[in-house]
């Protein structure tokens, strides 16, 4: 079992508090991705687990037992940094043997010679094992990385945004194989970034974190449908959600701010007539790009501001008012800037916010 728990682990660095009183599970064989942008505090919270920091408050437990006191050798888990961390005089066979000659494994020549022919396999380097990795290019010492963590055959794998210094074509092409590497070896892997594709494209849970607090988990489906508050909803998806405000009339059926304003359908009425709405009825509509149509009469005005051409989409934005809206439209369709157009919302899909606190309104 290689089930990781983190309760109440809390971490300052002077007067900043990188980590706040953070609590998170992380089940066995569970591929885990800690999201948030720069500052967040997901490295440090990756480093108290490696044990190369030391939480001041709280509890980390692998497997059931509590580590805060064992060393990071004792902890049995392997990180792989952004940066490479190799050798570069020796060669990729030699550095990923170089963790199995510690005394305190007790290795032979033979098991090790074994071990670093599985994990070069493993990760698709066998032909590089006489190349020294100075000579190597970034996404091939990335994988000697990845392989130098695997030939240790640990609990648990720690990765600190691995790929972010690789091209956006070997990004995609290394997000498809550590997720597959990840399946087949069954292991327990935390992974953390601030690419919200790479954690809806390979986690099984997402772990939002901002500001060292744990702000919500859940499994890509429900971080980016049922997002807990707007932070979250901004930060995951591309083209990012539409946010605005609107004052609601559910008698008449009505939502409006200035030159923004449209008719609630009766499922949408509902849905809002069951929530805890302010005092004053005023909400924050989130509406993902995805769910703005473009539609021939009946719908809201607006005029194309820009648009960006995507291949296979169109990102266009729209202007209502003060407001700028994203709308993502067939490729082939024709639209010009300041261009007249008409569009709805798919109302069955809109999310609805406490615009003070940013909190996801809930029945």
């Amino acid at each position: 079992m290689a089930r990781v728990s983190l309760s109440g682990i809390s971490k300052r660095y002077g007067a900043v508090r990188a980590v706040n009183a953070l609590t998170l599970d992380i089940r066995d064989r569970e591929f885990c991705v800690l999201l948030g942008p720069t500052g967040a505090g997901k490295s440090t919270t990756l480093r108290c687990i490696a044990g190369l920091e030391q939480p001041e408050e709280g509890d980390i437990a692998i497997a059931g037992e509590r580590v805060n006191d064992w060393s990071a050798a004792q902890r049995d888990v392997a990180l792989v940094f952004q940066q490479y961390s190799l050798y570069p005089n020796y060669t990729v066979r030699e550095n990923l043997a170089f963790p199995l000659k510690s005394k305190l494994r007790n290795l032979g020549p033979r098991q090790i010679e074994e071990r670093v022919a599985k994990a070069a396999a493993t990760v698709r380097i066998t032909h590089l094992l006489d190349r020294r990795t100075d000579r190597l290019s970034g996404g091939e010492m990335q994988r000697v990385s990845i392989g130098r963590a695997i030939v240790r055959e640990p609990r648990v794998f720690l990765m600190d945004e691995p790929l972010s210094n690789l091209d956006a074509k070997l990004r995609e092409l290394l997000r498809a194989e550590l997720k597959g590497l990840q399946q087949r070896l069954e292991t327990t892997l935390i992974f953390v970034t601030h690419d919200q594709v790479e954690a809806m494209t390979m986690g099984d849970r997402i772990g939002v974190v901002n500001k060292g607090e744990l702000i919500q988990v859940g499994t890509p489906d429900e971080i980016y449908n049922t997002p807990t508050n707007t932070f979250v909803a901004s930060f995951v998806g591309a083209p990012a959600i539409n946010l605005f405000d609107v004052a609601l009339d559910l008698p008449a059926g009505k939502a409006h701010d200035g030159a923004l304003g449209f008719a609630l359908e009766p499922a949408a009425r509902a849905r809002l007539e069951a929530l805890p709405l302010p005092n004053d009825r005023r909400v924050r509509v989130g509406v993902r790009p995805e769910d703005v149509k473009l539609v021939a009469e009946g719908g809201i005005v607006g005029t194309i501001y820009g648009a960006e051409h995507h291949g296979v989409e169109i990102i266009a934005i729209i202007q209502v008012g003060n407001h700028m809206l994203r709308a993502t439209i067939p490729a082939d369709s024709n639209v010009t800037v300041n261009q007249q157009v008409q569009f709805s919302f798919a109302q069955d899909k809109l999310h609805f916010f406490n615009p003070l606190t940013g909190d996801r309104l809930r029945a």
